[in-house]
């Protein structure tokens, strides 16, 4: 698809409607417990002339979501005047994107995760190349998926898994290697809804 089309897809996508989603979507036995969330934000970046989007595995040495595939991204510092800043900063020092190639569209409804956070994705272009430089201690690999992949519905699975001594349901979308799933997963999902 042509950049300046795809441009325009993305865009309609943030006006659609549809509201903010959490780990707990497919569980509605599961009381959504009452937290004081931290705000973060993810980059849900998608080169434009590849249309693949970027994603990252994160190190096997982190404590929270070892190996687990995410967005770059993280919490929102003080230093962030706002979520898309915070989302920017942490892509750049998870994986050496640098600002000025990131074309920021949008904001996407946020995602609640079961770990406290509400997560904001933050929705850009990335025109150009730079050289993915994984931040060691947070990030063991930068990777891309087809953005035709993501957006195919059918290729979002629901899984489960045992969780707090009941069974948690949670979608995957596994792309090679790779399995893509909770909160990540989740977001991908919702915003594969919305460009549908």
């Amino acid at each position: 698809m042509p950049v300046p089309d795809l441009r325009k897809k993305l865009e309609d996508a943030l006006t659609q409607p549809g509201g903010a989603s959490s780990d707990f979507d497919l569980n509605a036995d599961v009381k959504i417990p009452e937290l004081e969330l931290t705000p973060a934000a993810v980059l849900l970046g998608i080169r434009a002339e590849t249309q693949t989007v970027i994603l990252t595995k994160r190190s096997a040495r982190l404590k929270h979501h070892p190996g687990q595939i995410a967005f770059p991204g993280g919490k929102q510092d003080p230093t962030d005047p706002t979520l898309t800043d915070a989302a920017l900063r942490e892509a750049h020092e998870e994986i050496g994107l640098p600002k000025h190639i990131v074309d920021v569209l949008g904001h996407l409804p946020p995602h609640q995760t079961v770990t406290g956070y509400q997560v904001t994705p933050v929705l850009a272009l990335v025109h150009g190349d730079y050289d993915a430089i994984p931040e060691a201690g947070e990030v063991s690999e930068v990777f891309e998926v087809p953005l035709a992949h993501l957006l195919d519905r059918a290729n979002y699975l629901i899984e489960g898994r045992r969780w707090q001594g009941r069974r948690r349901l949670y979608y995957t979308v596994p792309f090679g290697p790779y399995y893509i799933w909770g909160a990540t997963a989740r977001m991908l999902r919702a915003f594969a809804e919305r460009m549908a």
